[in-house]
């Protein structure tokens, strides 16, 4: 294997050198700039990156722990995450903990062994505690963790809203939300406080499922709503669901068993992601979170975070969302 000595000998040049033109640090004349450079080029050199950061004290990862990849929402933030990062010279290390304590605890121990220069946590199934004892800059998407740990979210309270007052405006006697899982403390859950309250105030019954063990496929999806919503569906004319891949799934349930959408059941789902935009017959009345401003905000946040390891910092952002009208109700 070739090493950095094999380079400075090819070169003509001292290791320290060698160094010096890769990492661009100092004064490097151009004549043995080009030298070393073609001593790399030719002897095909690739400096082990762990090595490298164990001198430098920076590895250019970011590990990112999604709860599960296969799910729209998250498959989009993941690639404007890496987008973002890319434009500010770091790789990602994408963990799918698939909302597992074992594996989510084992990525957190791997980033650390592999020196990640800072972790964004889209998945959180561990106690608070474990996240705030933490010694790599870390930054929280939709938890608030410490008020040492900054979060990114929307405002998943005017989300749930939004949607509850939609259903109500449009006619609607008595609603159904199929929420994510209640047991988490997550700032999506804020969409359930929203709905329940915007429902109380309107004297409009309600009801809510937790849909907290499905898949992020449409096949699980929709076998959810045949086991657990089926014998009850015809007590509720309008549904607030958790995400659009269930929103869209309990369309198709309803239209395979004559319930007319939207003149029967009004539906509506959350997040507008890519797979959102792609359906179009019926079109899905949703909510649009800012999926590509919130990739961007957890880089920027984290990328703060590394320079200011020293001073913690309090950052919190806040992205409004939107109700796009569809149709489904």
């Amino acid at each position: 294997m070739v090493s950095i000595k094999d380079v400075a000998k090819e070169a003509g040049v001292s290791v320290t050198t060698v160094s010096r033109v890769m990492n661009n640090r100092g004064y490097i004349g151009e004549a043995t700039r080009e030298k070393v450079e073609a001593a790399i080029q030719s002897l095909n050199y690739s400096p082990n990156q762990i090595a490298r950061s164990l001198l430098s004290n920076e590895s250019h990862l970011i590990g990112l722990i999604v709860p599960e990849i296969r799910h729209p929402f998250f498959s989009e933030m993941v690639h404007w995450i890496e987008h973002y990062a890319s434009q500010n010279n770091f790789k990602i290390i994408i963990c799918n903990s698939v909302n597992d304590k074992d594996k989510e605890s084992g990525y957190l121990q791997m980033l650390k062994e592999h020196r990640a220069d800072g972790v964004i946590m889209c998945s959180h199934t561990l106690d608070i505690d474990v996240y705030k004892n933490l010694t790599i800059p870390i930054v929280s998407f939709d938890r608030i963790i410490s008020s040492k740990i900054p979060y990114v979210a929307s405002d998943n309270y005017h989300g749930g809203e939004l949607a509850t007052q939609h259903l109500i405006k449009k006619g609607c006697k008595k609603l159904l939300h199929i929420a994510g899982p209640l047991n988490f403390e997550m700032l999506s859950n804020r969409r359930f406080d929203a709905f329940q309250m915007t429902c109380s105030r309107n004297g409009i019954p309600w009801d809510v499922i937790e849909g907290a063990n499905v898949e992020s496929t449409f096949d699980d999806n929709y076998r959810f709503i045949e086991e657990s919503l089926a014998n009850k569906l015809n007590e509720f004319d309008g549904v607030f669901c958790s995400n659009d891949l269930m929103a869209y799934a309990l369309t198709v349930y309803a239209t395979r068993h004559n319930i007319k959408v939207p003149n029967e059941l009004k539906i509506v789902g959350y997040d507008y992601n890519n797979y959102t935009r792609m359906l179009q017959s019926p079109k899905l009345t949703t909510i649009k979170q800012p999926i590509e401003q919130l990739a961007e905000q957890l880089i920027t946040s984290l990328i703060k975070q590394m320079k200011n390891k020293d001073q913690p910092l309090t950052e919190r952002a806040i992205f409004d969302v939107e109700l796009i009208k569809g149709e489904t109700t």
